[in-house]
């Protein structure tokens, strides 16, 4: 990428590109609102992506930590003899 003449106004050549790259939903807001927040990064030198990819890493976690909270995984089943039979 050139490097603007000091005094120079940006072009559109200096504005970031897209990278194409297609994402899927996830269909969980506050996961979607993390990944949009990577966006954020484009518009800063790459010395300041790091405190966003940071930002979105906690958020991440923290929205995964949650679901995994919310739905708590089945415990072991009982050895099929000490199942209830069911009634037909």
């Amino acid at each position: 990428m050139n490097e603007p003449m000091p005094g120079a106004e940006p072009g559109p050549e200096d504005e970031p590109l897209p990278l194409g790259i297609a994402r899927t939903p996830t269909g969980n807001a506050e996961v979607e609102a993390q990944l949009e927040r990577l966006a954020d990064a484009d518009h800063l030198p790459a010395d300041g992506h790091i405190e966003v990819y940071e930002d979105v890493h906690r958020g991440l976690r923290s929205a995964l930590t949650s679901l995994d909270s919310a739905q708590p995984l089945p415990g072991p089943q009982p050895p099929a003899e000490h199942r209830p039979y069911e009634d037909d």
